[in-house]
């Protein structure tokens, strides 16, 4: 719990005047709220005592602690006085008015308070969402294979929020509650040690005063919460596709819409704050008034007809008000305080994850890509158990289109996460131009490489917008030539909005077919000198495949290509054709010299020319 305290406190440092400020009106709330009773109690005790009025003399003054043992004494005398000099009804509405200003200035300190503690915790939470989201795109790949991504969301959603909501209670539980107890428990015990503790509690608030409050906040509460949906949707899209974000570098992208989305949000809860803030204060004043009324009309009654006691009212409200109030609160908040600690237990345990998968000190720059990419000794597993490769070997030159075919299960789609870099190389090493991946910072190594998916990832947004995560500052006419290029353009102009279609939840509005293009449009526009192309066309139907596999061949020409193929009739033209078995290299060779040996690649074409 100590170690999660600590972690918060970084968090809110940057709010130090909401805290102090805060800290400092909870203070005075307690000492006005403690007033209030000070001014009712004593006045009550003679203005509706039933026996008959005493002289009240003006203690001799013997220094200011004397003086604080006899407030009592000193208030009775000044109001006695005013009241024998102007009628003893002006007297109870002096007093009374005290009363009431009194608790204005306590509820005030109160709203001030909460609205230090609002911007306190708003801001913290828009702080440490900006940090888990930042964290959760910069972590590996392989974290999300061990990971349910919905328990990731709830984390950075719902568990921040608890955060939120739930720790900063403790400035509750430490300044305002206890002060409110312990200043009126001095007031009770110089009043009087026998006063009786039970007493039967709330006057009822104006539930007139709420609703409206409540209707003003209607307009803002739906704006808070489409927008929470839309801040959900940006983390659970950038999750799913954090192949391309990464692929593309294009974090910094993803980042800046959720932190605009978290910035409107923040502005907005703040605005509802505001006003659910006020309605506490606003209430209990209401009562207050109420209770002004009842003492006006009792004190009437108690002086007048003397049909009611007036030791009632300090019963009903010296103590139900300041002693019974914030000991629930305190229980409550205490209650909501370790809820807070586990909640941010799993936030920061997201926090803390070491990335494996980072630039060092001695990372360099790769700033082109000249001469080979080798693939030397090279054994992974994805679970430490079952290696996936076995000491592979592959060169592949520059400008050349190497394609790796096998089985389901034969390795090949590994080499193209470990070129990516989203899992890093257990044994061996993968060189680019001679240099390790590993010591190539991960921006310069991804601007080096394209990829097209076999599941042709897209986000919610325009067509326009799709492409651009390849290059973000390209103009229409740069998407329109890479949307050309990738056989794409026909179906797109003939689209409502053209380029600025909107293509739904995951592209949801377009084909297999027509997604893939886009996809491979994302790549050309990049136009990276190394193309690795993931089973790109296994999911299309036989016309889709044929414009597919043209825009492939015009965007691999005189480019280095890695292409991992299920349908062989993609990859016959391919420079290198490397059959993989079981993390091996079974053979290799061209399509013609392949077919010649009559081994496993010619079992294979003859398996597929049979099935179609």
């Amino acid at each position: 719990m100590d170690d999660n305290l600590k972690k918060i406190f970084p968090f809110a440092k940057n709010y130090k005047f909401n805290v102090v400020a805060n800290i400092g009106f909870n203070v005075l709330y307690a000492l006005f709220g403690t007033l209030g009773m000070v001014f009712i109690m004593p006045v009550l005790s003679v203005l509706f005592d039933e026996k008959k009025k005493e002289v009240i003399t003006l203690p001799k003054y013997e220094g200011f602690f004397d003086a604080l043992g006899n407030w009592k004494t000193y208030i009775s005398y000044y109001v006695d006085q005013y009241s024998t000099e102007y009628g003893v009804q002006y007297g109870l509405m002096l007093t009374v008015g005290l009363v009431l200003v009194t608790f204005l200035l306590k509820n005030l300190s109160n709203y001030f308070a909460l609205q230090n503690l609002t911007k306190l915790k708003n801001g913290v939470l828009r702080d440490l969402r900006e940090k888990m989201f930042t964290k959760i795109i910069s972590l590996p790949v392989s974290y999300y294979s061990e990971k349910r991504k919905g328990d990731v969301m709830a984390r950075m959603l719902g568990d921040v929020n608890e955060v939120q909501n739930s720790f900063f209670m403790i400035l509750e539980l430490i300044v305002k509650e206890p002060l409110t107890i312990i200043f009126s428990l001095i007031a009770m015990i110089s009043l009087s040690w026998k006063l009786t503790i039970f007493v039967f509690i709330f006057i009822p608030v104006s539930a007139l005063i709420i609703s409206v409050i409540g209707k003003s906040l209607k307009g803002k509460s739906t704006r808070a919460q489409q927008e929470n949906g839309y801040l959900i949707s940006i983390t659970e899209e950038t999750l799913s596709g954090l192949k391309v974000v990464k692929g593309y570098n294009a974090e910094n992208y993803f980042s800046k819409i959720f932190d605009d989305s978290i910035n409107r949000l923040y502005n907005l809860t703040n605005a509802i704050a505001k006003k659910n803030n006020l309605a506490s204060p606003m209430s209990e004043f209401m009562g207050i008034v109420v209770i002004g009324v009842l003492l006006i009309y009792g004190g009437n009654l108690v002086l007048v007809e003397g049909s009611l006691k007036g030791s009632d009212f300090i019963a009903y409200i010296g103590l139900a008000y300041n002693i019974l109030t914030p000991a629930k609160a305190i229980s409550k908040a205490s209650y909501q305080v370790k809820n807070g600690m586990a909640a941010a237990e799993r936030v920061f345990e997201i926090l803390d994850t070491p990335n494996v998968i980072r630039d060092t000190d001695q990372s360099v720059e790769l700033k082109n890509f000249n001469d080979k990419i080798a693939i030397k000794n090279v054994t992974f597993s994805y679970n430490g158990e079952y290696n996936v490769l076995k000491n592979f070997n592959l060169e592949i030159p520059k400008g050349k289109t190497v394609a790796l075919v096998g089985q389901s299960g034969s390795g090949k789609s590994t080499i193209a996460n470990l070129l990516m870099r989203f899992y890093d190389v257990e044994q061996g090493e993968l060189l680019i131009d001679g240099t390790n991946i590993k010591d190539i910072k991960l921006v310069s190594l991804r601007d080096q490489l394209g990829l097209v998916t076999q599941d042709s990832i897209m986000f919610n947004g325009s067509i326009a917008d799709n492409v651009r995560i390849g290059k973000l500052n390209a103009t229409d006419d740069e998407v329109i030539d890479a949307l050309k290029i990738a056989n794409a353009f026909e179906f797109v102009q003939n689209l409502p909005q053209g380029i600025n279609t909107n293509i739904g939840d995951a592209g949801g509005k377009l084909s297999g077919g027509q997604k893939q293009r886009i996809s491979i449009a994302r790549a050309v526009l990049k136009n990276p000198p190394i193309m690795v192309l993931d089973e790109a066309t296994s999911a299309l139907d036989t016309e889709s495949e044929r414009l597919v596999q043209d825009a492939l061949e015009k965007m691999m020409a005189n480019r280095t290509s890695v292409v991992i193929a299920h349908r062989l009739s993609t990859i016959q033209k391919a420079d290198l054709i490397v059959v993989m078995n079981r993390g091996e290299i079974a053979e290799q060779g061209t399509h013609d010299e392949l077919l010649a040996k009559n081994g496993t690649y010619a079992k294979l074409v003859s398996l597929q020319s049979f099935e179609s």
